[in-house]
């Protein structure tokens, strides 16, 4: 049901605001992370560090969705944000006591951070009309360009505030993580009142299922994956948002391997980095305005195309000995693809989802992201390893290919079944 207008905007300045928090909170951890768990675990799991935070997103996606659909999404957010300052905290204890084992608990739960900032996102599409549902969606989104850019600048003045309370250096960031984590649930748990949420607090849906005699029962996020696999525009939608961040990430975490391997200096990879990140979140609400001009499917293809693009351009980049300037358009290409195709992708989702598989819906897809995301870069490495980076450019652009063979689909009428119950 769409919120009057004024209501509707302080909900998604709110949600941006916690947005710019959270994003500080994220970017500060992840930007040391690695290096911590190769002081405390060594080398050869430095990589681990990513992956349990991947993994905490995914594991949380569905419980913190289950939570918004029972009580409405000010609990399943603000509980996202607190359990991840329990994780930054963990990871601190973590450094201090010098136990691998332990960081790894704690990087999981910090990763419960980004499972709710991906979810605001729909929070910011609940209340909004059809003709503002995608623009609501991006300016949430592109708030976390702030926090993108602005949590690994305190790396260093983490590690000053950490010599001061006597803690090892690397842990530092984090304290700065758990306050923009703290800062991020009150803002959500004392001022979002979206007026989606209903008496009881649970996420108030219209019923949209065509001929049904009674209120549909509710689904668990199998129940939602099931429907949506026999939608053909909710499965485009779902199978798009998994793909596109396949893709992004299988790129993207072998793009600094590759430019080290091609002698570039760490200033050229933080500036290709830092453009890949623009990409992804700068132009969010030109990509919203275009879904709400122009329709969710015709932009996700546009997105599509993008992403084929940007895997075409690593492929040149990496055929001509690396060139900085080529791999850094690659890189731009690739986050600019991959806004476009989350945007749309969720606002359709949004849009043809019914009572009561929407949010289920929602917290499943972005269970299936994450994992995806995780598979691509545990994939990455042995794919880079046998055939170099133009190798992983031709892997992600087949992955590509399942989205477009989906978008086929979702072009052509689709008929709306009453959702199956499961969990």
């Amino acid at each position: 049901m769409p919120q009057d207008h004024h209501t509707h905007r302080r909900a998604v300045a709110l949600l941006a605001l916690s947005n710019v928090l959270g994003g500080i909170g994220v970017a500060s951890g992840i930007a040391v992370g690695a290096l911590l768990a190769e002081q405390l675990g060594g080398t050869a799991v430095a990589g681990l560090a990513q992956a349990a935070g991947v993994l905490g997103a995914a594991v949380a996606a569905v419980p913190l969705a289950a939570l918004a659909t029972r009580r409405g999404r000010r609990w399943s957010l603000t509980l996202g944000y607190t359990i991840a300052l329990l994780g930054a905290g963990l990871v601190v204890t973590a450094a201090v006591v010098g136990s691998f084992l332990l960081l790894l608990l704690g990087l999981g739960t910090f990763g419960v951070a980004q499972a709710a900032n991906l979810q605001s996102r729909y929070a910011a599409a609940d209340g909004a009309s059809a003709a503002t549902r995608a623009r609501s969606i991006s300016v949430v989104m592109w708030a976390t360009t702030i926090g993108s850019v602005a949590g690994p600048n305190l790396t260093a003045a983490g590690e000053r505030v950490a010599s001061g309370v006597g803690i090892p250096g690397l842990a530092g960031p984090y304290l700065f993580s758990a306050l923009a984590f703290a800062l991020a649930a009150t803002v959500l748990g004392t001022f979002f009142r979206p007026a989606d949420d209903g008496a009881d607090g649970s996420v108030r849906q219209p019923v949209l299922v065509p001929g049904a005699a009674s209120p549909p029962r509710t689904v668990g996020a199998t129940g939602a994956l099931r429907w949506a696999a026999g939608h053909s525009v909710a499965r485009f939608a779902v199978g798009l948002i998994a793909l596109a961040h396949a893709v992004m990430v299988m790129v993207m975490v072998m793009t600094p391997v590759h430019m080290r391997h091609s002698g570039m200096s760490l200033e050229l990879v933080g500036i290709v980095i830092s453009v890949h990140v623009l990409g992804m979140y700068a132009l969010s609400p030109v990509f919203g305005w275009l879904v709400d001009r122009s329709g969710g499917v015709r932009v996700a293809v546009g997105g599509i195309a993008v992403l084929f693009t940007a895997t075409v351009l690593g492929f040149v980049a990496a055929a001509s000995g690396g060139r900085p300037v080529l791999t850094a358009a690659a890189l731009t290409v690739l986050g600019l693809g991959w806004s476009a195709s989350l945007i749309a992708a969720s606002a359709l989702l949004t849009e043809v989802a019914p009572d009561p598989v929407r949010v289920p819906l929602q917290g499943a897809t972005d269970a299936v992201m994450s994992y995806a995301g995780a598979a691509a870069a545990a994939l990455a490495g042995p794919v880079l390893a046998a055939g170099g980076f133009r190798a992983v450019n031709v892997a992600a652009a087949l992955l590509v290919l399942p989205a477009a063979l989906l978008a086929v689909g979702a072009a052509r009428p689709a008929h709306v079944t009453t959702p199956a119950d499961g969990r």
